[in-house]
């Protein structure tokens, strides 16, 4: 194969030569005569413009610009060989690859140290990339343009027979109150509820949620103080402030802990939220997209 001007098998020449030191030792490695590999190194000279390798008493000798080279050489004939094997040879134990995941924050808090403890222990070449979005229906946008090959997130608003799924788990809303409120020493009633004060939490930005469109359907409204983008500071206001949140209960067990803070049952009927795993029908078959769902129904199941 030529790529602009030098044959790749001459990179396979230089890789030999620079983890034996030795023509005849490289050309074994490389499974060529001694005379084609003195041909190779000649014509590497050339393309590159330097020596590569000086000759001493203990053997070839790397210059500046071989070792430069030599940084992303075997690197790039490593992916370059998983690529052109066929798939079914699938090793993640041996493989350095990436993989980018799409998920939003609560997936993000809850699910990702297990994801990572696992790619760590059965993959270690493996890199994962992490992109976050605040629209569920981003998800299918995201898959679609192969910005990300799976995602975790609450199921889009509309199916798309391209876009295949999976459950992974589901969780429920619990209320952060301060230890010393009435609600807490009393029991949270609907009434109580209603006269505190709440912060929300929406990713999307809104000034309503669950909780609220609940709440309208009785006839009744909630006074909100704060809302937030994200989990992050949720109980520390709390804490503070004495102000109410709800919020679902595995994004407090896996925050920063406060100790005068308590989780009670809200006075609401509000559903558990289930969490999936998406990914496109183009990369069903793909084993190494196999092994990462796999790994992560898997750190999901840990959760149940």
């Amino acid at each position: 194969m030529d790529f602009k001007g030098l044959d790749l098998n001459l990179l396979v020449a230089f890789d030999a030569l620079m983890e034996e030191r030795n023509v005849t030792r490289a050309a074994s490695k490389a499974v060529v005569s001694q005379p084609a590999m003195s041909a190779a190194l000649s014509r590497l000279r050339t393309h590159f413009a330097d020596p590569l390798f000086i000759r001493s008493a203990s053997g070839l000798l790397p210059t500046a610009r071989a070792k430069e080279i030599g940084l992303h050489v075997s690197k790039a004939l490593n992916e370059l060989s998983h690529l052109l094997a066929p798939d079914d040879n699938f090793a993640p134990e041996n493989r350095k690859m990436s993989f980018t995941l799409g998920t939003s924050e609560y997936p993000l808090m809850v699910l990702l140290p297990g994801i990572m403890r696992a790619i760590s222990e059965q993959a270690p070449g493996v890199t994962l990339h992490v992109r976050t979005f605040t629209d569920r229906d981003a998800s299918v946008s995201m898959l679609d343009a192969g910005e990300v090959d799976v995602v975790i997130g609450i199921p889009p608003t509309r199916p798309e027979n391209r876009i295949l799924s999976q459950p992974l788990f589901s969780d429920e809303f619990v209320t952060l109150i301060r230890r010393d409120s009435d609600a807490a020493r009393n029991g949270m009633t609907l009434e109580t509820y209603l006269g505190m004060s709440h912060i929300l939490v929406s990713p999307e930005g809104n000034h309503y949620g669950l909780v609220d469109e609940q709440l309208r359907e009785m006839g009744l409204v909630r006074e909100l103080r704060l809302t937030l983008p994200t989990m992050a500071g949720v109980a520390g206001v709390v804490q503070q402030t004495g102000y109410v949140a709800t919020v679902l209960k595995r994004s407090v067990v896996v925050s920063e802990k406060h100790p005068n803070i308590v989780m009670t049952l809200p006075p609401v009927a509000l559903p558990e939220i289930p969490f999936y795993l998406l990914w496109h029908r183009r990369s069903d078959d793909s084993n190494a997209q196999k092994w990462l769902r796999q790994l992560i129904c898997a750190q999901a199941h840990e959760l149940l």
